[in-house]
């Protein structure tokens, strides 16, 4: 059976048992209606509901599921990661568990991506994410375009060819970023126009402190850039710091004017220090990373699972 899939479901699921059914549904009826064979990978990261009963009596039901327990909360990234050890699709789709993609506009990414792309995002005409939910994608997406050179905004509705798929497994480090994967092996990415719901139910694993970690992991992880600019601002201070000092000396040799200021020297200092402070930070930041990597702490473990 499995050489005959076309298209292979991702799905990361943490604490959502009420949608899983409901989302099942409508995944089988969009590819009956296209006359595509599928399958669905559900990858439970660490749910503390009974998320993981539901996906075994859907399994049991249905044996184009797959279902996957993590053994803690790895996170939505590294979830995905380790569904892609498992696909058997020609193409992969990603959407979230709380059905605010809807499966509905899948063929939309399908009639996409047959016009040549590597991989194609759902481009969310409305977004119904709460206000401070959007605050923190969009220090994401400032942070993404930048690093990458990608000019639309990045969302967990894609399809990726498999080819690309089996290029990104292969990154075996702690810190997964799937989208900066995705954009390292490839620029031919494409984007179209899809529909954004309101969440299903319950709350989004997403909150403001979860999203900041995940933009300093991608800049960390996947660009120098932070260190490049402390150096530039090292430097500029220290040009400025130069200035600063003839200034003060000239006016002392010519004009006799005494250098005084304990105030001025105090904010000089204060500046100083709070740059090397952030500086130092930065490096500790990238230092952590691989003091992490070098004892190959895992992108995630498998407690169980059903194939």
């Amino acid at each position: 059976m499995n050489n005959l899939v076309r298209y292979s479901v991702v799905i990361p699921v943490y604490n959502s048992e009420t949608t899983l059914q409901n989302l099942f549904d409508r995944l089988r009826t969009v590819f009956q209606n296209i006359s595509e064979n599928f399958e669905i990978v559900f990858v439970d990261d660490g749910s503390k509901d009974e998320s993981w009963q539901k996906l075994k009596e859907l399994r049991n039901k249905d044996n184009r599921i797959k279902i996957i327990q993590l053994m803690s909360n790895f996170g939505q990234h590294n979830a995905l990661m380790c569904g892609f050890h498992f696909v058997s699709g020609d193409y992969v789709i990603t959407l979230d568990d709380d059905l605010q993609n809807p499966p509905e506009e899948i063929p939309k990414l399908i009639k996409k991506i047959s016009e040549g792309y590597d991989v194609v995002y759902g481009k969310y005409i409305s977004k119904k994410h709460s206000k401070f939910r959007n605050l923190g994608s969009s220090l994401i997406q400032i942070v993404y375009k930048n690093i990458f050179s990608v000019h639309n905004n990045l969302t967990s509705f894609r399809i990726i060819r498999r080819q690309l798929v089996n290029n990104i497994v292969i990154y075996e480090k702690s810190y997964v970023f799937i989208d900066g994967l995705l954009a390292w092996n490839s620029k031919n990415i494409g984007f179209i126009g899809v529909m954004h719901h309101e969440r299903g139910d319950g709350r989004s694993g997403y909150g403001i402190k979860k999203l900041f970690t995940l933009s300093l992991n991608m800049i960390s992880n996947f660009s120098i850039a932070p260190l490049q600019i402390s150096s530039i601002m090292g430097l500029l201070f220290a040009i400025l710091g130069f200035i600063m000092a003839g200034y003060f000396l000239l006016k002392k040799i010519i004009y006799g004017i005494p250098v005084e200021g304990y105030t001025s020297l105090i904010i000089v200092i204060t500046i100083f220090a709070g740059i090397q402070l952030i500086t130092l930070g930065l490096l500790g930041e990238y230092i952590g990373r691989i003091h992490l990597n070098i004892n190959k702490k895992p992108q995630y473990e498998i407690r169980d699972q059903a194939l």
